[in-house]
Protein backbone atom coordinates (compact mmCIF):
# COMPACT_ATOMS: atom_id res chain seq x y z
CA UNK A 1 0.00 0.00 0.00
CA UNK A 2 1.41 3.86 -0.68
CA UNK A 3 0.86 4.63 3.39
CA UNK A 4 3.84 2.14 3.86
CA UNK A 5 5.66 4.17 1.23
CA UNK A 6 5.81 7.98 1.28
CA UNK A 7 6.31 10.38 4.13
CA UNK A 8 6.48 14.55 3.39
CA UNK A 9 4.08 17.40 3.43
CA UNK A 10 0.81 15.73 2.15
CA UNK A 11 0.86 13.31 5.32
CA UNK A 12 -2.85 13.79 6.92
CA UNK A 13 -4.38 14.89 4.11
CA UNK A 14 -5.60 12.02 2.91
CA UNK A 15 -5.01 8.95 0.53
CA UNK A 16 -4.62 11.37 -2.17
CA UNK A 17 -2.52 13.92 -0.73
CA UNK A 18 -0.23 10.95 -0.46
CA UNK A 19 -0.19 10.28 -4.20
CA UNK A 20 0.30 13.81 -5.31
CA UNK A 21 3.44 13.80 -2.53
CA UNK A 22 4.64 10.30 -4.53
CA UNK A 23 3.92 11.37 -7.99
CA UNK A 24 5.39 15.08 -7.47
CA UNK A 25 8.91 13.52 -6.41
CA UNK A 26 8.60 10.87 -9.16
CA UNK A 27 8.56 14.05 -11.90
CA UNK A 28 10.84 16.70 -9.95
CA UNK A 29 13.19 14.04 -9.63
CA UNK A 30 12.95 13.14 -13.39
CA UNK A 31 11.73 9.71 -12.86
CA UNK A 32 8.97 10.60 -15.03
CA UNK A 33 10.13 12.76 -17.49
CA UNK A 34 8.90 16.07 -19.13
CA UNK A 35 5.87 15.15 -22.07
CA UNK A 36 5.75 11.45 -20.46
CA UNK A 37 2.40 10.35 -20.79
CA UNK A 38 1.26 8.78 -17.16
CA UNK A 39 -0.11 5.31 -17.38
CA UNK A 40 -3.25 6.03 -15.22
CA UNK A 41 -4.62 2.22 -15.08
CA UNK A 42 -1.05 1.16 -14.27
CA UNK A 43 -0.58 3.87 -11.19
CA UNK A 44 -4.32 3.17 -10.68
CA UNK A 45 -2.70 -0.83 -9.73
CA UNK A 46 0.80 -0.16 -8.37
CA UNK A 47 -0.61 2.14 -5.99
CA UNK A 48 -3.90 0.03 -5.03
CA UNK A 49 -6.12 2.84 -5.11
CA UNK A 50 -9.21 3.95 -7.21
CA UNK A 51 -9.67 6.33 -10.41
CA UNK A 52 -11.40 8.82 -8.15
CA UNK A 53 -8.29 8.89 -5.63
CA UNK A 54 -5.58 9.03 -8.49
CA UNK A 55 -8.16 12.03 -10.31
CA UNK A 56 -7.93 13.86 -7.35
CA UNK A 57 -4.34 13.88 -6.82
CA UNK A 58 -3.94 14.55 -10.52
CA UNK A 59 -6.13 17.66 -10.54
CA UNK A 60 -3.72 18.84 -7.49
CA UNK A 61 -0.69 18.34 -9.40
CA UNK A 62 -1.92 20.10 -12.47
CA UNK A 63 -2.81 23.23 -10.34
CA UNK A 64 0.79 23.04 -9.49
CA UNK A 65 1.73 23.09 -13.20
CA UNK A 66 3.37 19.69 -13.37
CA UNK A 67 0.75 17.73 -15.58
CA UNK A 68 -1.66 18.18 -18.27
CA UNK A 69 -4.13 16.40 -19.74
CA UNK A 70 -5.20 16.67 -23.43
CA UNK A 71 -8.24 14.64 -25.64
CA UNK A 72 -6.74 11.23 -27.12
CA UNK A 73 -2.94 11.92 -25.52
CA UNK A 74 -4.11 11.55 -21.78
CA UNK A 75 -2.34 12.94 -18.93
CA UNK A 76 0.94 14.28 -19.63
CA UNK A 77 4.26 15.74 -17.11
CA UNK A 78 4.22 19.30 -18.24
CA UNK A 79 7.81 21.05 -18.98
CA UNK A 80 9.93 22.57 -16.56
CA UNK A 81 8.80 26.09 -17.79
CA UNK A 82 5.18 25.66 -17.06
CA UNK A 83 5.89 24.29 -13.13
CA UNK A 84 4.92 26.57 -10.35
CA UNK A 85 7.89 26.71 -8.93
CA UNK A 86 7.46 28.89 -5.80
CA UNK A 87 4.52 26.59 -4.92
CA UNK A 88 5.93 25.39 -1.71
CA UNK A 89 5.65 21.69 -2.83
CA UNK A 90 7.50 22.04 -5.73
CA UNK A 91 10.49 24.06 -3.76
CA UNK A 92 10.72 21.26 -1.57
CA UNK A 93 10.68 18.83 -4.27
CA UNK A 94 13.11 20.46 -5.78
CA UNK A 95 15.60 19.09 -3.16
CA UNK A 96 14.35 15.65 -2.42
CA UNK A 97 16.03 13.20 -4.81
CA UNK A 98 18.41 14.82 -6.82
CA UNK A 99 20.94 17.18 -7.31
CA UNK A 100 19.43 20.45 -8.70
CA UNK A 101 22.35 22.67 -8.39
CA UNK A 102 21.03 25.55 -11.11
CA UNK A 103 17.92 25.85 -8.90
CA UNK A 104 19.66 26.47 -5.31
CA UNK A 105 21.87 28.59 -7.23
CA UNK A 106 18.90 30.67 -8.27
CA UNK A 107 17.66 30.97 -4.78
CA UNK A 108 21.02 32.33 -3.68
CA UNK A 109 20.69 34.66 -6.48
CA UNK A 110 17.34 36.12 -5.67
CA UNK A 111 17.97 35.82 -1.77
CA UNK A 112 20.69 38.32 -2.61
CA UNK A 113 17.99 40.75 -4.39
CA UNK A 114 15.40 40.33 -1.52
CA UNK A 115 17.27 39.99 1.20
CA UNK A 116 19.32 43.72 1.65
CA UNK A 117 16.66 45.12 0.19
CA UNK A 118 14.20 43.61 2.54
CA UNK A 119 16.51 44.44 5.78
CA UNK A 120 16.73 48.00 4.35
CA UNK A 121 12.86 48.22 4.39
CA UNK A 122 12.66 46.71 7.73
CA UNK A 123 14.99 49.18 9.45
CA UNK A 124 12.60 52.14 8.04
CA UNK A 125 9.33 50.28 8.99
CA UNK A 126 10.05 47.86 11.99
CA UNK A 127 7.11 48.05 14.90
CA UNK A 128 7.85 47.62 18.17
CA UNK A 129 6.26 43.65 17.37
CA UNK A 130 8.26 43.28 14.54
CA UNK A 131 11.71 44.20 16.71
CA UNK A 132 9.99 41.44 19.46
CA UNK A 133 9.47 38.73 16.63
CA UNK A 134 12.84 39.20 15.69
CA UNK A 135 14.61 39.41 19.01
CA UNK A 136 12.19 36.11 19.78
CA UNK A 137 14.37 34.67 16.46
CA UNK A 138 17.23 35.65 18.19
CA UNK A 139 17.11 33.67 21.60
CA UNK A 140 16.37 30.71 19.83
CA UNK A 141 18.79 30.57 17.58
CA UNK A 142 21.42 31.32 19.88
CA UNK A 143 19.55 27.84 22.20
CA UNK A 144 19.93 26.37 19.41
CA UNK A 145 23.11 26.91 18.92
CA UNK A 146 23.85 25.48 22.27
CA UNK A 147 22.22 22.29 21.69
CA UNK A 148 18.65 23.80 23.13
CA UNK A 149 16.22 24.21 20.29
CA UNK A 150 15.36 23.49 16.65
CA UNK A 151 18.62 25.68 14.33
CA UNK A 152 16.44 25.17 11.19
CA UNK A 153 13.07 26.45 12.99
CA UNK A 154 15.32 29.48 14.13
CA UNK A 155 16.91 30.41 10.79
CA UNK A 156 13.25 30.21 9.60
CA UNK A 157 11.41 32.24 12.42
CA UNK A 158 13.77 34.78 11.74
CA UNK A 159 13.82 35.35 8.04
CA UNK A 160 10.01 35.39 8.74
CA UNK A 161 9.99 38.22 10.93
CA UNK A 162 12.53 40.18 8.29
CA UNK A 163 9.82 39.87 5.53
CA UNK A 164 7.27 40.92 7.83
CA UNK A 165 9.04 43.42 9.17
CA UNK A 166 8.88 45.44 5.63
CA UNK A 167 5.26 45.60 5.67
CA UNK A 168 5.21 45.00 2.02
CA UNK A 169 2.63 42.06 1.16
CA UNK A 170 4.41 41.24 -1.76
CA UNK A 171 8.05 40.76 0.17
CA UNK A 172 5.79 38.60 2.69
CA UNK A 173 4.65 36.38 0.13
CA UNK A 174 7.99 35.27 -0.69
CA UNK A 175 8.43 33.47 2.56
CA UNK A 176 7.32 30.61 0.58
CA UNK A 177 10.51 30.25 -0.81
CA UNK A 178 12.70 31.08 1.13
CA UNK A 179 11.33 28.93 4.12
CA UNK A 180 11.49 26.09 2.00
CA UNK A 181 14.85 26.53 0.91
CA UNK A 182 16.24 28.18 4.04
CA UNK A 183 14.85 24.23 5.30
CA UNK A 184 16.89 22.93 2.79
CA UNK A 185 20.08 24.84 2.88
CA UNK A 186 20.10 24.84 6.47
CA UNK A 187 19.99 20.85 6.70
CA UNK A 188 23.01 20.42 4.59
CA UNK A 189 25.29 23.49 6.60
CA UNK A 190 24.49 22.20 10.39
CA UNK A 191 24.52 18.32 9.41
CA UNK A 192 27.74 19.33 8.31
CA UNK A 193 29.33 21.83 10.69
CA UNK A 194 28.28 21.15 14.09
CA UNK A 195 30.54 24.29 15.43
CA UNK A 196 28.90 26.94 13.40
CA UNK A 197 26.83 29.59 16.02
CA UNK A 198 25.35 32.09 12.96
CA UNK A 199 23.79 33.87 15.86
CA UNK A 200 26.19 36.90 15.49
CA UNK A 201 25.92 37.16 11.99
CA UNK A 202 22.18 37.68 12.13
CA UNK A 203 21.77 39.66 15.22
CA UNK A 204 23.85 41.97 13.57
CA UNK A 205 20.82 42.33 11.01
CA UNK A 206 18.42 43.08 14.07
CA UNK A 207 21.44 45.65 15.40
CA UNK A 208 20.99 47.89 12.42
CA UNK A 209 17.34 47.47 11.64
CA UNK A 210 16.27 48.05 15.49
CA UNK A 211 18.47 51.16 14.92
CA UNK A 212 16.77 52.29 11.69
CA UNK A 213 19.69 52.54 9.71
CA UNK A 214 18.53 51.42 6.14
CA UNK A 215 21.82 51.40 4.58
CA UNK A 216 23.50 49.23 8.09
CA UNK A 217 20.53 46.78 7.74
CA UNK A 218 21.19 46.44 3.91
CA UNK A 219 24.92 45.38 4.78
CA UNK A 220 24.64 43.37 7.71
CA UNK A 221 22.16 41.42 5.52
CA UNK A 222 24.64 41.10 2.52
CA UNK A 223 27.70 40.03 5.09
CA UNK A 224 24.68 37.65 6.44
CA UNK A 225 24.39 36.25 2.92
CA UNK A 226 28.36 35.97 2.31
CA UNK A 227 28.69 33.70 5.47
CA UNK A 228 25.95 31.67 3.95
CA UNK A 229 27.81 31.19 0.91
CA UNK A 230 30.66 30.15 2.83
CA UNK A 231 28.86 27.90 4.65
CA UNK A 232 27.67 26.22 2.03
CA UNK A 233 30.79 25.66 0.48
CA UNK A 234 32.05 23.78 3.97
CA UNK A 235 29.47 22.10 3.58
CA UNK A 236 30.21 20.83 0.16
CA UNK A 237 33.24 19.85 1.25
CA UNK A 238 32.18 17.74 3.75
CA UNK A 239 29.47 15.70 2.21
CA UNK A 240 31.04 15.88 -1.17
CA UNK A 241 28.60 15.68 -4.14
CA UNK A 242 25.85 17.28 -2.02
CA UNK A 243 24.25 20.40 -4.41
CA UNK A 244 25.30 23.65 -3.60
Amino acid sequence: MIRKRTAGGYQGRGLHGEVVELLGRRILSGELNDGETLDVPGLEQELDISRSVLREALRVLKAKGLVDARPKRGTFVQPRTEWRLLDPDVVRWQFEGRDDSQFLDDLAEMRGIIEPAGARLAALRRTDEDIAALEQAIDLMSAAAHGDGDAVDADIAFHRALLAATHNELLVRMEVVLETGLAARDRLVHGAMHDDDPTPAHAAVLDAVKAGDPEAAAAAAGELLAKSRRDIERARGANPGTAP
